[in-house]
């Protein structure tokens, strides 16, 4: 299967130069899916987290209409420029495989075939990171998850894992790792340790990474609970906001910073925006060269966020905050606190 199009100055202004040609182009998203738990009880794990288990009634009708309402988002990521759903999507704030499956063959996505990565986690709210993928587009070939092992006064934090998949898009090798880090309750400054211990992980994930795949073309995507400008990114990671500050392999590209500083956002916390939610790529997956533009294998086009105006709260003491679906222990019709992020990766059609 091939999605294609025809790239014209019109309509992709910023790669006029490329001219008229036939493109490959692939969405990869990542959503964080705002406690999507199941109805089924599993004391060891939901009864305390779980809005949907602290309902008295209609338990069942409000979880069919959150799947659906996190379907029709999912449909229309990219849709714009593909006319599909995306081939890759990250998402956390899971329950277990059966919720991204029911999800999976929802009205709006069971003809997209996805397929699903997803391991449990020792978080202590019972939520996990997770890939779905397009089985047309992507055939995973290895898949592994790492704790942060992060410690609070010598107390263990039990956290999401870190989810790393390998796998070939169209024939591309291409990494993708998944990250829900820490969050920050107790304040920014007191919890920062926890997301640079996060971070560091993900450090040791890349060079297990390039140990086998010197130039590996690697996402990092997730919900950091951190923005583009903190340390975690800034200093551990490394992330740069300008492509052309990326001259070595330990730099990362993360387009959000710019987004940040220019004061969009994928959630709010009273009158402070955040972008939490982000995706960073290695340089393998830039253009070495604004002048020369060479698209022959995949690379990164445009990323954004997924912010449509019927995501956005219209009206009340949360209107402009991003829709959510719970609100007091009220299912509201929403479908999530967090906007989606995605990037377009592109190749000339062979």
């Amino acid at each position: 299967m091939r999605n294609s199009i025809f790239i014209l100055v019109l309509l992709f202004t910023s790669i006029s130069v490329l001219g008229q040609k036939e493109y490959d182009i692939r969405t990869i998203a990542f959503y964080n899916l705002e406690n999507l738990f199941d109805t089924i009880n599993n004391v060891e794990k939901d009864d305390e987290y779980s809005p949907i288990m602290q309902m008295k009634e209609n338990r069942s009708k409000v979880y069919w209409d959150k799947v659906a309402n996190l379907s029709t988002v999912l449909a229309q990521i990219g849709e714009e420029k593909t006319k599909t759903s995306p081939a890759l999507i990250g998402v956390c704030e899971v329950e277990n495989k059966t919720v991204l499956e029911d999800l999976a063959k929802t009205e709006k996505l069971k003809g997209e075939n996805y397929g699903i990565i997803h391991v449990d986690s020792p978080d202590k709210r019972g939520i996990d990171v997770a890939l779905m993928y397009k089985t047309a587009y992507f055939k995973p070939v290895h898949y592994e998850v790492f704790n942060p092992n992060i410690y609070d006064n010598n107390e263990k934090v039990y956290t999401r894992d870190i989810l790393w998949v390998s796998g070939h898009l169209d024939g591309e090798l291409i990494h993708i790792v998944v990250n829900h880090w820490p969050s920050r309750r107790g304040g920014e400054v007191k919890s920062n340790h926890k997301r640079e211990k996060a971070a560091y992980k993900v450090t040791k994930v890349i060079e297990k990474i390039r140990s086998t795949d010197a130039n590996a073309k690697i996402l990092i995507m997730g919900d950091f609970n951190d923005n583009p400008t903190n340390t975690s990114f800034k200093e551990v990671l490394k992330t740069k906001g300008d492509k052309k500050e990326i001259t070595d392999l330990d730099m990362m590209y993360n387009p959000y910073e710019e987004m940040f500083k220019n004061g969009l956002n994928t959630l709010r916390h009273g009158k402070e925006l955040h972008v939490f939610d982000q995706i960073i790529f290695s340089a393998p997956l830039l253009q070495k060269s604004e002048a020369h533009k060479n698209y022959k294998r995949y690379k990164v086009f445009k990323s954004g966020i997924f912010n449509k105006s019927f995501l956005t709260q219209q009206t009340g003491k949360y209107k402009g905050f991003p829709y959510r679906s719970f609100v007091r222990g009220r299912f509201t019709g929403g479908y999530s606190d967090h906007y989606p992020v995605y990037t377009y990766l592109i190749r000339e059609a062979k």
